[in-house]
């Protein structure tokens, strides 16, 4: 698939997604797809979800605008991200999105500083300052929940 990184063996991120490229995922292993895209944005697959779902996928949609990240809002990601199942494919337009709930996830989960997400993100080709205020939240909710504090 285009424009995919693997966080680590059960979470993957990409952009978003074709028809073809959920049939691949499905291929791959992948049980389920998280999509953090709003319906009003512009190229959202509005039978994402059916076209999941015949595939046999598990299908959730939880609309994440940039602009609007909380902390409320990101445990309810994390939270499903955990119940997932696993391998999870999760997108959004570009992988920002993505990749920020999916580092938080692993991040919180193992305990990490925000220091060492950077170097993981940085790792899987991620640019954190590419996005200051992304990056900033991120340093924000880990270091507030991680499982260390």
């Amino acid at each position: 698939m285009e424009n995919v990184k693997k966080i680590n063996n059960e979470l993957t991120v990409a952009g978003q997604v074709t028809p073809e490229q959920l049939q691949q995922a499905v291929s791959e292993g992948y049980k389920s797809v998280l999509n953090l895209r709003s319906p009003d944005e512009q190229g959202f697959l509005s039978d994402e979800q059916q076209q999941a779902q015949v595939l046999g996928l598990h299908y959730v949609n939880i609309p994440v605008k940039p602009n609007e990240i909380s902390d409320e809002l990101t445990t309810e990601v994390l939270e499903q991200i955990d119940q997932l199942p696993k391998p999870a494919l999760i997108h959004c337009a570009s992988t920002m999105r993505a990749g920020l709930m999916a580092f938080m996830n692993v991040a919180t989960r193992q305990g990490m500083t925000p220091e060492q997400v950077f170097e993981k993100a940085a790792a899987a080709g991620f640019d954190c300052s590419a996005n200051p205020q992304m990056k900033q939240f991120l340093e924000h909710y880990v270091s507030t929940h991680s499982q260390t504090n």
